[in-house]
């Protein structure tokens, strides 16, 4: 699979890489066997960039990806795991708990070192806390060698600037903002964070299904207009013979901006597929024409965490 600079890392990515919040049943409920074969696939299809969080399935998602990476060479893969966020409502960005949410994240990955760590949705803590408190202790442990580098995600685009004005960090995760239907990452973002040299990261380029053909999470926020707009979307996909959800993938990896788009599913089914799309060319007429069917909601998206942090 082709793959991208992440930064000035010095890190290779796939362009698409293999996102283990269903491991932790974060869409549906998921069989063991299923699991592990997905995580299995997605390395057999080059997506061997793994992103995760003690957040997905409460500490689930890390431990079944030790147990499908046991045996696995540890330079075959990259690994990402998050911390900070360990509930719905359960934020902890104190200095303290960094270093004990790393140690149980190796201890449940089965590894001595974790490639990437990220303080997970910090929009919806008080974000001076992670200028202040949380990144100087990430790059202390850095220096441990546990882990080689440290960023950040969240979902407003106003986190980014606040945090890389006042820290250096390596690399940053954006989700469900480099979509047919929101682009407001690489509109408002990116070129901020190409200039620093801070590696770039996309995540949840079906923004949590509302670009396929399946049923709608319960805790999805987007405004009724632009789940309509999603839905006529997909019809006109249908009528053209073709699933949303591939134009959808294919219009995220194609921006050489973006290192990787980070993408989940314990259906290895899916995940063969997602590989099969990342290889075939983007359908350039049907993309001008779904991009029109999302015009008037383009860029609508939801307000998430603190009311300052948007």
């Amino acid at each position: 699979m082709q793959t991208r600079p992440l930064g000035k890392t010095g890190l290779q990515l796939p362009i698409l890489s293999f996102g283990a919040s269903s491991l932790g049943a974060e869409f549906r409920s998921v069989k063991l066997d299923e699991a592990l074969d997905s995580v299995r696939v997605a390395l057999d299809c080059g997506l061997n960039f793994i992103d995760t969080s003690p957040f997905y399935g409460r500490g689930m998602s890390e431990v079944l990806l030790g147990i499908a990476l046991k045996g696995v060479p540890r330079d075959s893969y990259t690994l990402c795991t998050k911390l900070g966020r360990y509930d719905l409502q359960h934020f902890d960005f104190s200095a303290k708990r960094v270093a004990e949410s790393v140690d149980v994240s190796l201890h449940r990955l089965g590894t001595d070192h974790l490639d990437i760590i990220l303080c997970h949705d910090i929009e919806f803590v008080p974000m001076q806390q992670i200028v202040d408190e949380t990144i100087p202790a990430l790059r202390k442990i850095q220096k441990s060698g546990k882990v080689r580098f440290i960023g950040f995600s969240g979902y407003p685009q106003k986190i980014f600037r606040f945090i890389c004005d006042q820290a250096a960090v390596d690399c940053v995760l954006s989700y469900n903002q480099y979509t047919l239907q929101n682009t407001r990452f690489a509109d408002e973002t990116v070129p901020y964070l190409k200039a620093k040299g801070v590696g770039v990261m996309n995540a949840g380029p079906f923004s949590a299904r509302l670009l396929t053909n399946a049923p709608l999470p319960a805790w999805l926020k987007e405004p009724e207009s632009v789940k309509a707009a999603a839905r006529a979307a997909a019809a006109h996909c249908a009528s053209r013979g073709v699933d949303i959800a591939k134009l959808a993938l294919q219009f995220s990896l194609a921006n050489p901006d973006i290192a990787t788009t980070v993408s989940g599913s314990a259906n290895p089914g899916n995940i063969r597929n997602w590989a099969k799309w990342a290889a075939e060319p983007l359908d350039q007429e049907l993309l001008r024409e779904v991009q029109a069917i999302f015009a008037p909601v383009k860029n609508l998206g939801h307000k998430e965490g603190l009311p300052e942090n948007n």
